[in-house]
């Protein structure tokens, strides 16, 4: 049953989240969590983890004033995670960049479980061709692939309008093609 402020379009999920139901939170943290870590770390966030609980925590306090159907809780969350990213990384700037980890300095002889992993995984690569791109064909990119993003929903997200995302979009798989048959004929 929906409740008395439901709009037409809202979904029963929605509704029900906007109600405060645990099972429609969980829902939605289990629809769009990995997707929302996934962009994240593509866009290079520093705690992709961190940063995704804050864009849920975020999200559901701001659902009293959502309406939409389900994909258009999708865009909200991307929209919510693009602007928290966006912050993340001026406050990183203002506040300068960590060291990063060293490996010709670490005296191991067998490398950390979280360098097997990323390394088994080819996170590493997959962050070397994004940084080809620019920032904007990189988030156009994510939104779409990792994000699942309609080119509407992404051009909400990014701010432009969906024949820029369409173009962003095609020279951002052109350059990383350029870029991968220059790899294989090396």
């Amino acid at each position: 049953m929906r409740s008395a402020e439901a709009d037409p379009r809202d979904s029963d999920l929605v509704v029900a989240a906007r109600d405060g139901q645990p099972w429609a939170l969980t829902e939605i943290w289990q629809r769009h969590a990995a997707t929302v870590a996934g962009y994240l770390r593509g866009r290079g966030a520093r705690d992709a983890d961190d940063l995704t609980s804050d864009v849920f925590l975020a999200v559901f306090e701001r659902l009293g004033s959502f309406h939409g159907d389900d994909n258009d809780l999708r865009a909200f969350v991307f929209t919510v995670a693009h602007h928290k990213l966006v912050d993340d990384l001026r406050r990183r700037a203002r506040r300068g960049e960590a060291l990063p980890y060293d490996a010709g300095s670490d005296a191991r002889t067998e490398p950390s479980a979280e360098t097997t992993a990323l390394d088994a995984i080819g996170d590493q690569r997959v962050r070397e061709l994004l940084d080809t791109l620019s920032p904007e064909q990189r988030d156009v990119i994510l939104l779409r692939v990792v994000g699942d993003l309609s080119l509407e929903q992404t051009a909400e997200v990014v701010g432009k309008r969906v024949g820029a995302v369409k173009a962003l979009q095609h020279r951002a798989l052109a350059a990383l093609r350029r870029t991968l048959e220059q790899a294989v004929s090396l």
